[in-house]
C-alpha cells in the first residue's frame, strides 16, 4: 500500500535500510511486545526523496501524505517523535547514543522540517568526531532512516538495563525513571529514581527528591516542554509492581535480541509502553580519557561559535603553541611527533569552544618543570581542578634534569630582551596593519583576496612570539605574587588583586574611557543632546554625516576617530562572525545614546576606588617586610614584574583583537565576492565553512554540482548550530573517552539545582555592594543596568560598555587574570568571578550582598 514509508508490516528484506533503531521496532513488534504505532522512511527511499530550493533542503510531499494517511486512524490532535535510525546506529560496539537528533512533540506542519533536520545529523561535527573516534569499519557505512512514532504524552518515562552497564553484572537489572517525559533524564537535567532487580527480587532502590518534571506543552513543537512543579517532593516513581513488569520488559526484548537491552519506555496512564531498544556498549578500554574545560576560553568566545572562526582559531592555537614549546627548548622531532596534540588543543562541543586539557597537559610535559608550569597555567586559563598525566606521558626525570639546564638559559636570555621582542613584535604589527588597512579587499578578485589573506596569516599570525612570551612570564610571575602573598599576608586573600590595581595603563579601560568623553561633549551641547535622546541611532548617525553645524561635525570627527582605533572591540570581539562597530557604525551610536540618556559621562565613570586600594596594599606591604631586606626586594621585584607583564598582556589582547579584526574584514570581503560569483546564497553563509574548505575553493574547478553541493553542506550546517543555540550549555568542566560529545557526558546531573546556602567565588576587586541584580546573557539587549549588580556567565572586552552603569560585576566562569578582573580592578568596580552555581541560584531582582574582597555572596530571600 505505500510506496515510501515502511512499518511492522514490512518483509526481512526490507528491513536492511531501516537503520538499527528501526529495525529493532520491527523485530520488537514483530514479537508482540506494545510499541506506541511507528513507521520509517529508509534510507535510500529518503535520499533520493530530498531537493534543495534556494539556499533550502526540501522533501518529496508524496512521502508526507503517505504518513498523513498511516496515522489517520489515530486522533486528530497526534503529535510525533522522530528518531534517527542510522545504518551504523545502535551496533553491538557503538551505541551512538546521543550523536544524532531526535526530536519530541512535532505537530504535522513541522514534520518536513525535523526529518530534515534528522537526516542532517548524519554529517554533524558530533557525528564524524565520534565515528573518528570510533576506528572501526562503521566508518564507512553511511545513510540515515527517520523514524516517525506516535507520541506519548507520558505520566513516567525511563530507561532499562539488562544488565548493570557500570560493573557488567548480567545477574542485575537496572532502571531509571523519572515523572513526565524523558527528555529531561536523557539530557542530565533531571535526576531520576535508581532501582536494580537481582534474583528476583528489587536489591536496590534510590529516590530523589523532585523540585519539577517535564510534560509536553501543545503550544510548542520540537524540544519545547514546560517544567511542571511536582507537588509530592519525595514521591517513588515506579511502585513495586511496575518496577517488577520494567523488569520483565527488559527479560522479553532480551530473548528478541540475545542478549541484554538497553531500553527506553514509557507509562501512559497504566500502560507500558517500549519506545526503543539498542545493544548496551561498555566504555571500550583503548579510548582515551579526555577532559575538557572552558573554564576562561569562554570569556574570548562566549555562546554558539561558526565553523570558521572554530577552524582559523586552531590553526592560530596550533602555530603559536608550537612556537611556544620551541621557546622552551622542545626540538623540532619531538614536535612534529606530537603534532595531533598541538592539532588538538581546542575542542567544538555543540558548537562551543573548549579546552581539551590533555592536550594541555601534554604539551606542557614536554619542556622541564612541568609540575609548576602546571599550576601556573591551572591560574592563568581559571581551571578549577587539577589534572594529571600519568608519568609515562611526562619526561623522564634524566631528560628532565638534562633540560632543564638548557630551558632555564635560554629562559633568562628571552626574558632579558622581553621589553626589545615586545618593542619589535609591536613596531612589526604596525606595520603590516598599515599596509592592509589601506587596501580595499572589496574590490579585489577572489584569487587576489585569498592571496592577500595568505600573506597576512604569514606574515604576522605565524609572528606570535612577543604575546606568547608575555603571557608565559605573566603567568610566572603573577603566581609568584599570589604565592608569597598568601604566604605573608594570609588574613587579607585579597592583597595581590589590590596591589594590581590603579595601573592606568591597560588599554581595555581606555575604549570606555573615550566612549564616556564622548557621552561628555554630548550633554555638554542642548542641541545634541536633543539629537542623541529623540532620534534613532541610524537617524543619528545620518543627521551627524549631512550637517554642516562644526559642534555636530566636531562630534562626527570625535566618533569617527574613536571607530578608526576600537571600532573592533565590541561584544564577541574575537568571532569573526560578529558584526563590529567598525562594520556597522550604528551599534555603537546606540551605545552612545544609551549613556546619553542615562547621564553616564566620563566623570560618573571615573573612581578613584582602585588608587586607594593601591595605596592601602602597598602601605601594608611596607609595614610588614620594613625590617626584612631580602624578602622586601624579592616582594618588590615580584610585584613590579607582574604590573608590568599582567598590563602587557592585557593591552597586548588588544592587539589579537585588532588582528581578529582584520581576518573578519578580508573573510567578509571574500564572503561577498563569492555571493556575487553566485557560489554562496548570502555573503554570510561564508562564515560556515572552514577556513580549509574556503581557501581550498577553486572557481575553474566549482561545477553547478560542486556549488549545489557546497550549498546543502552550508545549509546542514546552519541547521545544525542554529540547534546548537537552543541547547543548553555543556557543563563547564567534562570528561569523554575519544571524542564522543554526547549528552551523558557533556551534561550535568546537577545542572538545575540551584545552591541552597550562600554562594562564594573568587574576589577580584573590594567593595560590600547591596543592591539587585541584573542576569545578563546578551549584553546587546541590555541597554543600562541603572545601579544593579551586573551577573552574568562570562564577559569579553566588549562587555565594558555596561560596566559604567552597574555597581558590581559577578562573574560565572573566570580567573584572577581573566578580563572582568583585570577591568574591574583598573575601574574600581566590585567584582566576583569562578561562582559555581551562580546562574541557577540567581534570578532578577535578587537583592544580595556581595563583598568583592572575600568572594562572599549573601542571598537575601
Amino acid at each position: 500500500m505505500y510506496r515510501y514509508i515502511r512499518s511492522e508490516n514490512s518483509s526481512l528484506e526490507e528491513i536492511e535500510k531501516f537503520g538499527g533503531k528501526a529495525r529493532n521496532l520491527f523485530l520488537l513488534s514483530s514479537a508482540n511486545i506494545a510499541i506506541p504505532r511507528w513507521c520509517v522512511i529508509p534510507s535510500d527511499i529518503l535520499e533520493n526523496s530530498i531537493g534543495f530550493t534556494e539556499d533550502k533542503l526540501t522533501l518529496d510531499k508524496k512521502i508526507l501524505d503517505e504518513i498523513r494517511i498511516f496515522f489517520s486512524s489515530d486522533d486528530e490532535e497526534i503529535t510525533f517523535a522522530v528518531r534517527s535510525s542510522a545504518l551504523n546506529e545502535d551496533s553491538k560496539n557503538y551505541s551512538y547514543a546521543g550523536i544524532y537528533k531526535s526530536y519530541l512533540n512535532v505537530n504535522f506542519d513541522d514534520l518536513e522540517n525535523k526529518i530534515l533536520a534528522v537526516r542532517n545529523s548524519l554529517k554533524s561535527k558530533v557525528a564524524n568526531s565520534y565515528v573518528r573516534s570510533a576506528n572501526t569499519a562503521d566508518q564507512n557505512i553511511a545513510g540515515m532512516a527517520v523514524i516517525i512514532q506516535k507520541q506519548i504524552n507520558a505520566d513516567i518515562s525511563g530507561v532499562g538495563f539488562g544488565l548493570n552497564p557500570v560493573n557488567g553484572d548480567e545477574e542485575t537489572k537496572v532502571i531509571n525513571a523519572v515523572f513526565g517525559i524523558g527528555e529531561g533524564l536523557v539530557s542530565g537535567d533531571l535526576i531520576g529514581d535508581t532501582y536494580k532487580i537481582k534474583d528476583n527480587k528489587i536489591n536496590e532502590v534510590s529516590v530523589k527528591k523532585k523540585d519539577f518534571f517535564f510534560v509536553l506543552d501543545k503550544e510548542c513543537s520540537g524540544l519545547e516542554r514546560a517544567q511542571i512543579p511536582y507537588k509530592l517532593k519525595e514521591s517513588q516513581v515506579l511502585d513495586q509492581s511496575r518496577i517488577f513488569q520494567v523488569g520483565e520488559l527488559l527479560d522479553k526484548v532480551k530473548e528478541v535480541f540475545g542478549s541484554p537491552q538497553d531500553v527506553e519506555f514509557c507509562y501512559e496512564k497504566d500502560k507500558l509502553h517500549l519506545l526503543q531498544s539498542r545493544p548496551i556498549s561498555a566504555i571500550r578500554k583503548n579510548e582515551e580519557y579526555i577532559l575538557w574545560d572552558n573554564s576562561n576560553i569562554v570569556e574570548s568566545y562566549p555562546g554558539v561559535t561558526t565553523p570558521l572562526t572554530f577552524s582559523f582559531i586552531n590553526m592560530v592555537y596550533e602555530s603559536v603553541y608550537k612556537q611556544f614549546v620551541r621557546l622552551m627548548g622542545v626540538r623540532d622531532h619531538e614536535i612534529e611527533e606530537n603534532n595531533e596534540v598541538f592539532a588538538n588543543t581546542l575542542g567544538l562541543v555543540r558548537g562551543r569552544v573548549y579546552y581539551n586539557l590533555r592536550n594541555w597537559y601534554k604539551m606542557l610535559a614536554m619542556a622541564p618543570g612541568f609540575k609548576l608550569n602546571a599550576r601556573f597555567m591551572e591560574t592563568m586559563m581559571g581551571v578549577k581542578e587539577r589534572f594529571d598525566l600519568d608519568d609515562e606521558q611526562r619526561l623522564s626525570k634524566g631528560m628532565a634534569r638534562i633540560r632543564v639546564i638548557g630551558m632555564i638559559i635560554n629562559i633568562l636570555g628571552i626574558h632579558r630582551n622581553l621589553k626589545k621582542e615586545r618593542q619589535r613584535f609591536l613596531k612589526h604589527l604596525e606595520k603590516i596593519m598599515t599596509e592592509f588597512e589601506k587596501m580595499n579587499f572589496s574590490e579585489l578578485t577572489l584569487d587576489r583576496q585569498v592571496e592577500e589573506y595568505k600573506r597576512f596569516e604569514k606574515s604576522l599570525i605565524l609572528e606570535w612570539k612577543a604575546p606568547l612570551i608575555n603571557d608565559f612570564f605573566s603567568m610566572v610571575w603573577f603566581g609568584l605574587l599570589k604565592k608569597q602573598s598568601e604566604k605573608y599576608f594570609p588574613e587579607s586573600p585579597n592583597i595581590h588583586n589590590n596591589l594590581l590595581c590603579g595601573s592606568r595603563d591597560i588599554i581595555s579601560v581606555i575604549p570606555m574611557r573615550e566612549s564616556l568623553k564622548i557621552s561628555e561633549n554630548i550633554l555638554k551641547h542642548p542641541e545634541i543632546k536633543a539629537l542623541f535622546t529623540s532620534k534613532k541611532p541610524d537617524e543619528i548617525l545620518n543627521v551627524l554625516e549631512t550637517t554642516d553645524n562644526p559642534d555636530f561635525k566636531h562630534l562626527k570627527h570625535q566618533i569617527d576617530d574613536y571607530l578608526q582605533k576600537f571600532g573592533e572591540r565590541c561584544i564577541g570581539e574575537l568571532k569573526l562572525e560578529t558584526i563590529s562597530y567598525t562594520q556597522q557604525p550604528d551599534r555603537f551610536i546606540h551605545l552612545i545614546k544609551n549613556y546619553v540618556e542615562e547621564n553616564i559621562s566620563l566623570f560618573s565613570g571615573e573612581k578613584d576606588i582602585d588608587a586607594e586600594l593601591r595605596k592601602n596594599a602597598e602601605a601594608q606591604v611596607s609595614d610588614f617586610l620594613r625590617f626584612k631586606p631580602l624578602k622586601r626586594w624579592f616582594f618588590n621585584k615580584t610585584l613590579r614584574k607582574s604590573r608590568e607583564l599582567v598590563s602587557n598582556r592585557e593591552n597586548l589582547r588588544y592587539e589579537r583583537t585588532r588582528v581578529f579584526g582584520m581576518v573578519r574584514r578580508m573573510f567578509t570581503a571574500i564572503g561577498q565576492r563569492l555571493h556575487e560569483l553566485d557560489v554562496l546564497l548570502h555573503a554570510r553563509d561564508i562564515f560556515y565553512l572552514k577556513r580549509e574548505e574556503m581557501l581550498e575553493l577553486n572557481l575553474n574547478g566549482l561545477s553547478s554540482a560542486k556549488i549545489s553541493e557546497l550549498r546543502e553542506k552550508i545549509a546542514t550546517r546552519k541547521t545544525e548550530f542554529d540547534e546548537y543555540s537552543s541547547q543548553h550549555d555543556p557543563r563547564e568542566r567534562f570528561y569523554t573517552y575519544g571524542y564522543k560529545f554526547t549528552d551523558e557526558y557533556i551534561y550535568s546531573t546537577e545542572k538545575l539545582e540551584p545552591v541552597k546556602d550562600d554562594l562564594s567565588g573568587i574576589g577580584c576587586c573590594p567593595g560590600i555592594v547591596n543592591a539587585k541584580v541584573r542576569i545578563i546573557r546578551d549584553p546587546d539587549k541590555v541597554d543600562s543596568l541603572k545601579g544593579d549588580i551586573l551577573v552574568t556567565s562570562s564577559t569579553d572586552p566588549g562587555w565594558i560598555k555596561l560596566f559604567p552603569g552597574c555597581s558590581g560585576i559577578i562573574v560565572e566562569r573566570g580567573s584572577l587574570l581573566s578580563h572582568s578582573a583585570i577591568v574591574s580592578r583598573e575601574m574600581g568596580i566590585p567584582c566576583i568571578v569562578a561562582v559555581d552555581g551562580l546562574l541557577r541560584s540567581l534570578k532578577d531582582g535578587d537583592r544580595i550582598t556581595m563583598d568583592g574582597s572575600t568572594g562572599k555572596i549573601q542571598i537575601h530571600r
